[in-house]
């Protein structure tokens, strides 16, 4: 059975990776992206890839992108909805200006949940559909400077959650993907905030800091294939799981937390980002 879906933050990373795997497969899939010059060359691999170009963070491009999806579909609307678009804020939760932090949470919370609030209504008329909401491991571990990221990200595993227990009446199914370390442009934008930081820093040398981090992420991350390979379990399961921990390595950060002591974890997180 083909699909219509709809895949925010298409243009790279995560995004691009499960828009093409999905549209070479014959499913329907609508793009966003800001970036009108990667979706297009999308575009011309499959198809079955419709290009939307607009930001997620304006109210005007939202109803403009609901719009598109309408009448491409004929008044149908979607079947999926996977809400990806995110970066990360990399930098001392203690030093980070009120205006990052609020753009931290517009995109990866405040932005998610508009797009899933426009969409809903049709699925809700049909009593069908998924939402699938791009989280992290970083929903349910903190990682020192990364705590306004992760901030936003335990935002969204608690709306799923409350999402997935008042919709699954209705027949929609919410589920959560939590990557771990991938192998995208993530890792490269958020070390290029945190070096915002490397002046008059309360943490001391932090240009040391932020390579040591750069560099854990380099030698430990994956493709983005891996959080593909769950979105798509999670579209296709009839009865998916909750939650999508993707590579199933990370779930051994998560082990960490539940069995070690706080104090022990804490000094082991500091140690892994050069906190010392």
């Amino acid at each position: 059975m083909n699909y219509r879906i709809l895949i925010t933050g298409a243009s790279s990373g995560i995004g691009r990776d499960v828009a093409l795997k999905l549209a070479t497969k014959g499913h329907l899939v609508f793009g966003v992206g800001r970036n009108e010059g990667a979706l297009k060359e999308m575009a011309a691999i499959s198809s079955s890839f419709v290009p939307l170009v607009g930001d997620i963070n304006d109210s005007t491009s939202r109803k403009a992108l609901f719009s598109g999806v309408i009448k491409r579909t004929d008044g149908y609307g979607l079947d999926v909805l996977v809400n990806n678009a995110g970066f990360g804020h990399n930098g001392p939760v203690s030093e980070i200006s009120e205006e990052d932090l609020r753009a931290q949470f517009e995109t990866n919370v405040f932005s998610l949940m508009a797009m899933t609030q426009l969409f809903l209504p049709l699925m809700q008329s049909r009593r069908k559909g998924r939402i699938i909401n791009i989280s992290s491991i970083g929903g349910r571990v903190t990682f020192p400077l990364f705590g306004a990221y992760h901030a936003t990200k335990y935002s969204v595993e608690a709306l799923s959650d409350a999402l997935r227990m008042e919709l699954a009446p209705l027949g929609i199914k919410v589920i959560l993907i939590e990557p771990g370390m991938i192998q995208t442009r993530f890792s490269e934008r958020s070390y290029d905030i945190s070096r915002r930081y490397e002046q008059d820093s309360e943490f001391g040398d932090m240009s040391k800091v932020n390579r040591t981090l750069f560099n854990l992420s380099n030698r430990l991350s994956v493709g983005p294939e891996h959080t593909s390979r769950a979105i798509e379990k999670a579209i296709h399961s009839i009865h998916p799981r909750a939650r999508y921990v993707t590579p199933y390595r990370s779930y051994f950060i998560l082990w960490c937390k539940w069995l070690l002591p706080s104090s022990l974890m804490d000094r082991i997180m500091a140690r892994s980002v050069g906190l010392v």
